[in-house]
């Protein structure tokens, strides 16, 4: 057993033991390293966005030299002032702050809701939806190497009963009984199992988050064992 005398360790232990406290029940300790961590992430992820977005894509489109000092392989270019819009549309948005004039940030919320909306349409209409509908689009009978492939096979035939009984279990227009019932039924434990290996890996992804905080107790602070 080898204790960790660095003190940024044990205050990293006592936060992650103060988060685990809350298994137990509410706590001031809970409450205060959930604070700090949510506090810490804003002040970190506005830095981040002025130094990483607000600077280099706002101010340095349009006034190049004022970032002379923080960036300044950006203060060479020529200044491009139809960003000049999207500024407005940015402090307009801050007028949210404002009891009075608050209604005035709904009009570029609206136009970057939209704009976003149908920009991502396109995007999500190639990737998901194309996509997904091709790769259902597949023999029945598959063959590798010029031979029939059982396995490709069997897995092609499982695929296109999966997808099309998923299917007519969103089909509302005829009553589920029989035949069509029965292919409800299948697509009903096809979507089953795909909410459920997705939940599993959502489950598996704290796992992983809850066996790394172990390790750093037990290695990095404690030294009960080696990473």
């Amino acid at each position: 057993m080898n204790i960790s005398v660095d003190l940024w360790t044990w205050f990293g232990a006592f936060l992650t033991l103060a988060i685990l406290s809350f298994l137990y029940k509410d706590n001031p300790f809970y409450k205060f390293a959930e604070h700090l961590f949510v506090g810490v992430s804003a002040a970190y992820w506005m830095v981040i966005g002025i130094w990483g977005t607000l600077f280099p894509n706002l101010i340095a489109k349009i006034h190049p030299p004022a970032v002379e000092f923080v960036l300044p392989s950006l203060a060479t270019r020529e200044p491009e002032y139809h960003y000049i819009f999207p500024a407005i549309l940015g402090i307009l948005l801050l007028m949210r702050l404002s009891s009075k004039i608050g209604w005035i940030s709904r009009w570029p919320l609206a136009f970057i809701v939209g704009t976003t909306a149908g920009l991502n349409l396109v995007r999500f209409l190639r990737s998901d939806f194309i996509g997904q509908v091709g790769n259902t689009m597949i023999p029945l009978i598959a063959f590798k190497d010029g031979s029939f492939s059982l396995l490709d096979s069997f897995s092609n035939i499982v695929i296109f009963i999966g997808v099309f009984c998923g299917l007519i279990y969103f089909f509302f227009s005829k009553e589920h009984k029989g035949a069509f019932g029965t292919a409800s039924r299948i697509g009903v434990w096809v979507l089953m199992i795909t909410f459920g290996a997705g939940f599993g890996y959502t489950v598996m992804a704290r796992i992983s988050l809850l066996v790394g905080r172990m390790q750093f107790l037990l290695a990095d602070w404690l030294g009960i064992i080696s990473r």
